[in-house]
């Protein structure tokens, strides 16, 4: 299959990384020409930053851009790209913003966190087709299995909500993790000691019901710790920590008291 990707951010450089193992990658598009040279050298396409230096024979367009992007890019590459098969990467995105602007549109996500420093395991990366042909929604679907053992036919609307979840599930939960480093860094005490109880936590969390792993003060009710642990954040004027301390107690001690 020959693919062009529009985008040289995170999403784009794993997705074009591991397609060209078994596909062609045409081409690398991006406003900022230096990054897509960066990402077609190392999965040899062509780098362009001109929506009309765009390939017509390809046979799938993946946007990976931002949400707040998408839009603007399908209204810009349409007119040069007719016939083609265009999704997009974003868990959050309607498809309908694709289909509005173009007939063949779809939908390719990875429910992942991606950085450029770490590797992705894609064969347990789930990944989520929409599409709005039915000969599209195949393509799509033999295109993840080659390189998932979970794929699934989720709506936009399942796929939003799915997206909310992992909001909390990892950028909510690591910045907690952040939180609780800067606690630790006030006293100079080493941040890898928590390391055994994070790894635990998500065990838990992944094998149980996250409801019945829960554990700590607030779950208790404990009210002097409580206390003193709100204390020793006033002393350490962080008034940040302190009132997302009180609501995430508070929350953890309704949720258990129901």
């Amino acid at each position: 299959m020959r693919i062009t990707l529009i985008g040289a951010g995170r999403v784009a450089t794993h997705f074009a990384k591991v397609l060209q193992l078994q596909h062609q990658i045409v081409q690398i598009y991006s406003r900022d020409l230096q990054h897509a040279q960066t990402l077609a050298d190392q999965v040899h396409a062509q780098a362009i930053d001109q929506v009309q230096q765009l390939e017509p024979k390809t046979d799938l367009v993946i946007i990976a851009v931002s949400d707040q992007a998408i839009s603007s890019v399908i209204q810009a590459i349409t007119r040069y790209l007719p016939d083609n098969l265009i999704v997009h990467t974003s868990g959050s995105t309607d498809l309908s913003i694709l289909q509005q602007k173009h007939p063949r549109a779809g939908v390719l996500y990875p429910l992942q966190t991606f950085s450029f420093e770490r590797a992705v395991n894609w064969s347990e990366t789930p990944l989520f087709v929409e599409a709005v042909q039915t000969q599209d929604l195949t393509l799509l679907t033999d295109l993840a299995n080659s390189l998932s053992q979970r794929v699934y036919q989720y709506s936009s609307t399942q796929r939003l909500t799915l997206h909310l979840a992992a909001v909390f599930a990892c950028n909510f939960s690591n910045y907690c993790y952040d939180m609780a480093k800067q606690v630790v860094d006030a006293e100079q005490v080493d941040f890898s000691l928590l390391y055994p109880l994070m790894r635990e936590t998500a065990n838990k969390a992944t094998l149980n019901d996250p409801r019945q792993m829960q554990t700590g003060p607030a779950m208790r009710g404990d009210q002097n710790i409580l206390n003193m642990h709100t204390q020793l954040l006033a002393n350490m004027h962080r008034k940040d920590l302190q009132n997302i301390y009180a609501l995430m107690s508070e929350g953890i001690y309704k949720r258990q008291s129901n």
